[in-house]
């Protein structure tokens, strides 16, 4: 209680020092009056670092858009006003075709120079905080995509397409973060390529190993007045190169489309999936026979029920977009990430090594004030249990095991009353560690999030094998 009322004390008496800049009746004045006295007292900076206007993303990803403070927000909000709006969206828009370069961000991350920057971009063991990264890279595609389409729209990250390693990281220096528009026939949805290097000195040219990873968001653009989708101005082409990359998006967008097709939501697996079921299937069972003797499960099969890890957090109005009311979706992104490590970390008994993100889906936004739950469950291992013909798999050096895992993440919200729930989105990450270790679906629902996965890690491989040059999977890079 002394110390209590000793930093009160102190807390006065700083504020009578405060108010002694003021003439002697005016001093008085304010110390006698109990709300003007807490107002200076809550001016007061309790801490010793500077103030951030980001939580957590690097300042220089802030485009010139003032930012609506969160209480004005609220009030808006709560008489019924469009917050999105804002005070002077235009009537009409250039949808004016418009070029790569037009689009193109360039920011340059001082990790290297500025020390300080490591409390939010190096983990506890000494690697980049890849979590915070994407975040960044979420950032990055907002303000690209802003260039692109100009004011008075909506825009949502609507889906990431991948995160693929290209060169590991071996010491701590600056990063250079870049992006455009890479993608964008004139409909409400476009593509944006960001990439991670190494920053060169100011006149020295980049090198091809100088890449440290390259992702691509999907982002839609909406009507901030009906939340629909509205059109975007197309995408021109300058160069044969720039004609190329346009090229491979758009093949990109029209192999989503079949993917989707044949989804385990559209479609049942086929028969030499089927078969893989039935044979694991009935290897489980061999398991539980008391009779089975030759076949007991190992150690290291683990039932997937067991490799769940949850998480519940309220979304707190420090975490929103420029959007005012909704949560910024490479916070969310950045959860689900970390978490899915920590899932990774705890079934392998070791530490993973981040290789890839694999198609992620955002379905729903996540609005300020909610509840978001995410579930992260390991669902394929590569060796597998059991390979296509019912053998089972092997490592390549049992002396040194390598095992890929493929975790995904569900997420969903519900409102504090937890009267309604949505899904907000699926999230896909492979990891590698140094263990043999295999997971085992028991239900119906588990045996359709192996398959899922499989399909996944397959294509991501065959998109490796075509993107080889310049790609690897594994190395001791980040986590």
């Amino acid at each position: 209680m002394a110390c209590r009322s000793a930093s009160a004390r102190r807390l006065l008496s700083s504020a009578t020092t405060t108010t002694s800049s003021f003439s002697l009746p005016l001093s008085r004045s304010i110390s006698r009056n109990p709300r003007v006295l807490s107002f200076l007292l809550a001016a007061r900076n309790f801490h010793g670092t500077p103030t951030r206007s980001t939580d957590g993303v690097f300042h220089g990803l802030t485009d010139s858009r003032s930012r609506l403070p969160w209480i004005e927000a609220f009030r808006r909000q709560q008489q019924g006003k469009n917050v999105a709006l804002g005070d002077g969206a235009p009537e009409e828009r250039d949808l004016t075709p418009k070029k790569m370069s037009d689009s193109y961000h360039r920011v340059v991350l001082p990790l290297g120079r500025d020390p300080s920057l490591s409390d939010t971009y190096i983990n506890s063991s000494g690697h980049i905080r890849l979590g915070t990264v994407f975040m960044d890279l979420d950032a990055l595609s907002g303000i690209v995509v802003y260039k692109h389409t100009g004011p008075g729209l909506t825009t949502v990250t609507a889906a990431l397409d991948r995160i693929t390693i290209a060169h590991p990281l071996t010491d701590i220096c600056d990063l250079e973060y870049s992006g455009q528009v890479t993608y964008a026939s004139g409909r409400s949805s476009m593509e944006i390529t960001c990439n991670v290097a190494r920053a060169r000195a100011e006149g020295e040219p980049s090198r091809p190993d100088d890449v440290l990873l390259t992702c691509t968001f999907t982002m839609v653009a909406l009507d901030p007045a009906t939340k629909r989708p509205t059109n975007v101005p197309r995408l021109l082409c300058s160069t044969p190169h720039e004609e190329a990359i346009f090229r491979a998006g758009e093949a990109k967008a029209l192999a989503k489309r079949e993917v989707a097709k044949t989804s385990l939501l559209e479609t049942e697996p086929n028969d030499p999936e089927s078969a893989l079921i039935h044979k694991i299937w009935l290897r489980q069972l061999a398991y539980h026979d008391p009779s089975d003797t030759q076949h007991r499960q190992p150690a290291n099969v683990i039932a997937m029920a067991r490799t769940a890890l949850s998480t519940a957090s309220i979304m707190q109005p420090q975490y929103r977009n420029r959007h005012q009311t909704m949560i910024f979706g490479g916070f969310h992104l950045k959860q689900t990430f970390e978490l899915a490590f920590c899932a990774a970390a705890s079934f392998a008994h070791a530490r993973p090594t981040f290789i890839s993100a694999d198609p992620c889906t955002f379905r729903n936004p996540v609005p300020v004030g909610s509840v978001l739950y995410l579930t992260a469950t390991v669902v394929y291992t590569d060796p597998p249990l059991l390979d296509a013909d019912g053998t089972e798999p092997v490592q390549k050096d049992p002396k040194a095991p390598l095992t890929r895992l493929h975790v995904r993440v569900d997420s969903k919200v519900r409102d504090v009353e937890h009267g309604h729930a949505k899904p907000t989105g699926q999230f896909n990450y492979t990891f590698s560690v140094p263990r043999d270790v295999r997971v085992l679906p028991h239900t119906y629902q588990e045996f359709m999030m192996y398959v899922d996965a499989r399909r996944r890690v397959q294509a991501g491989d065959a998109q490796d094998r075509r993107d080889r040059v310049g790609r690897v999977e594994a190395g001791n890079l980040t986590e």
